[in-house]
């Protein structure tokens, strides 16, 4: 009975995940084009699905072909990747937290623009603590495969960051609710579209054990996974709601989550969402 994935296994999920990710983007991204709506979230979205699939590129050269490069093309393949991971991540979240951004009124979107700078100052933290990690101990770029050992340090700083950045995703939207003109059945479909955030949350904590654990391939399955899963769930608020709108007669819901505003104007009348 195998103890891990296998290398055709990983393969077979470093393209079919990024690919839906990357489909469920673009659609995210036309949905927005055709109304004329492209904002700030949705460049954090395009952001993300070209890491991603930065991503899934190094992953299969790295899987794959690795005994075709010379070693210290190992160690860069296996360093782009890392970093792409946390690329996607994060853009990810900010794509989700801009969407709440333009919702919000202008004291509301002080706030979240200080949470969304305090989020890139934790992306460039965990950026910087795979270099430090990996190069105080360059033993691992000597492997045929070369696999930094994260280990208990990563492990914690990813559990913790990924734990408190998808609660304040979650958190969020509360921030705007209390205020918008909604029905209890429209409040409930907004809240309930921000809160899949929770689901990027188990999937990183899957991940994170894998980091402190096991490692190998299973590490390298569940970060595509939470990547790809990252993604998916940062365009639901507009595809969910590109459908929503299909199939109901009216659009309650649908205005606040396309509705375009800027951080120049005035705050709105509360029939506006």
């Amino acid at each position: 009975m195998s103890s891990g994935p296998t290398i055709v296994q990983t393969q077979v999920v470093n393209f079919v995940l990024p690919i839906v990710a990357t489909f469920v983007t673009s659609f995210r991204l036309y949905c927005r084009a055709r109304r004329h709506l492209l904002w700030i979230d949705d460049a954090w979205a395009a952001c993300a699905m070209i890491f991603d699939i930065v991503l899934m590129i190094c992953s299969a050269l790295y899987l794959r072909g690795y005994v075709l490069h010379p070693q210290w093309e190992k160690v860069a393949l296996y360093y782009t990747l890392t970093q792409c991971f946390y690329g996607v991540i994060w853009c990810s979240r900010l794509s989700i937290l801009f969407t709440v951004v333009r919702l919000a009124y202008w004291p509301q979107r002080r706030i979240l623009v200080r949470i969304a700078i305090i989020f890139g100052v934790v992306w460039a933290v965990l950026f910087a603590q795979v270099w430090w990690t990996c190069e105080s101990n360059p033993s691992w770029k000597k492997l045929p495969r070369p696999q930094c050992p994260l280990g208990r340090n990563v492990a914690i700083a990813q559990i913790v960051t990924d734990v408190l950045g998808d609660t304040v995703l979650i958190l969020a939207p509360f921030l705007i609710i209390y205020k918008a003109t909604l029905t209890t059945a429209h409040r409930v479909r907004v809240i309930c579209l921000f809160s899949t955030s929770a689901i990027t949350t188990v999937v990183s904590l899957t991940h994170a054990y894998y980091v402190l654990t096991v490692g190998e391939l299973k590490e390298a399955v569940s970060a595509m996974f939470e990547a790809s899963i990252s993604l998916i769930v940062a365009n639901l608020s507009v595809v969910v709601t590109f459908f929503l709108r299909m199939l109901a007669d009216d659009e309650p819901i649908s205005r606040p989550i396309e509705s375009t505003v800027n951080f120049e104007s005035e705050p709105r009348d509360e029939e506006e969402l």
